[in-house]
């Protein structure tokens, strides 16, 4: 029994080696198995093919593999390279199939011959293909999540944005269309039944414009009740004079108000604007 020979024939790879000429002057079990389940139509061994010129007669194009296998091998055989490797597709009709070859010089110096292995990768390269599309998906995925994330985040910031438009159009209908009315009932005889009707409404009035209020409140702001009033039309973007006649006071007194207002937000300086700060507290 040739131990040699048993031994080529357990290695599960499909093995062939080749004369310097490129002829197969042996091959193992697993090569010709693989031959005869494929339907070989040559000696299954193929021992005495010249392995070198089916690459050539295979190639279409300089670089495509056949040619690249034939070219590795021959710097192989020429000392150029200690060995040459390469993945490539063998599919059949019923499955897709990868093999890896390497190509090795034979260790007897006296002899130029190379060892070629044809290893099945396949089920190694299918799970690299099911990783890369895993991982295509997760990218797909995490995409669609920040576009989902910057889509919610624009969103709100719109609904933060109509919030504060229509409080803002609450606060200036009902200081320039509803109040001068209110109070020029109060001005007028009212009888006392009318009167608590009147301050009913503008109890009321104050009460759905009371959320800037609030937050004014909120920040530990201590302001006489003249210098919200002050506050909330600044807020609107009505000028000292406009606030002057609405309150029938002096202009010089509403930016009394105004300083005293920007003093205690902590507004120091003219750097920030005091109605972009009011507008800021949402």
């Amino acid at each position: 029994m040739d131990i040699y020979k048993v031994a080529l024939d357990s290695i599960s790879a499909h093995v062939a080696i080749l004369d310097e000429s490129g002829f197969i002057l042996e091959t193992n079990r697993a090569w010709r198995d693989f031959g005869v389940a494929n339907g070989i139509q040559i000696e299954p061994s193929c021992i005495g093919l010249n392995y070198l010129e089916t690459c050539d007669r295979a190639s279409k194009e300089p670089f495509d593999e056949p040619a690249v296998i034939a070219a590795g091998i021959r710097q192989v055989f020429r000392g150029e390279i200690e060995e040459f490797c390469i993945n490539y597709p063998c599919h059949s009709p019923t499955e897709d199939r990868w093999f890896a070859l390497r190509v090795v010089r034979f260790r007897d110096p006296k002899l130029n011959r190379v060892v070629m292995s044809h290893e099945n990768i396949t089920p190694l390269m299918r799970a690299h293909r099911e990783l890369a599309a895993n991982e295509q998906n997760l990218r797909d995925q995490t995409e669609k999540l920040a576009e989902s994330n910057i889509a919610l985040k624009v969103l709100l910031e719109h609904r933060q944005k109509d919030r504060v438009q229509l409080e803002e159009n609450i606060l200036a209908n009902v200081r320039t269309l509803i109040l001068p009315y209110i109070q020029q009932l109060m001005e007028t005889r009212l009888g006392k039944r009318e009167r608590t009707m009147v301050e009913i409404v503008e109890e009321r009035l104050n009460e759905i414009t009371s959320p800037f209020l609030n937050r004014l409140v909120g920040l530990n702001t201590i302001l006489t009740p003249q210098e919200i009033k002050v506050a909330t039309m600044v807020r609107e973007g009505r000028s000292s004079a406009e606030i002057a006649d609405v309150l029938q006071i002096s202009v010089s007194a509403i930016d009394f108000h105004r300083k005293r207002v920007r003093k205690k937000l902590g507004l120091t300086g003219a750097a920030t604007n005091l109605r972009s700060y009011l507008l800021g507290l949402v």
